[in-house]
């Protein structure tokens, strides 16, 4: 059963990733598909090593935060109202 997520990205990094997933003659969506079920498959103990470790850093909005030890739900909404401003 598929389900719809909506993800915010760089307009141009949307760009090169559609113009790469038609390269492989698949679509955008069915491209990160393949990519979270690799990411999740529990082959790798970070993403540092997942092969395309590169192509998600130039992705992520700066360096990766790790979070070891669960938030309050407090403190997760604040931090979460403070990031949408």
């Amino acid at each position: 059963m598929d389900a719809k997520v909506t993800l915010s990205f760089d307009k141009n990094i949307i760009e090169k990733a559609k113009r790469y997933a038609e390269s492989q003659n698949m679509s955008l969506s069915r491209m990160m598909e393949l990519i979270l079920d690799r990411i999740t498959s529990n082959q790798y103990a970070s993403l540092e090593d997942f092969p395309i470790s590169d192509w998600v850093n130039e992705v992520a909005e700066g360096p990766a935060e790790y979070n070891t030890s669960p938030k309050k739900y407090k403190k997760q909404k604040t931090e979460y109202r403070s990031r949408k401003k």
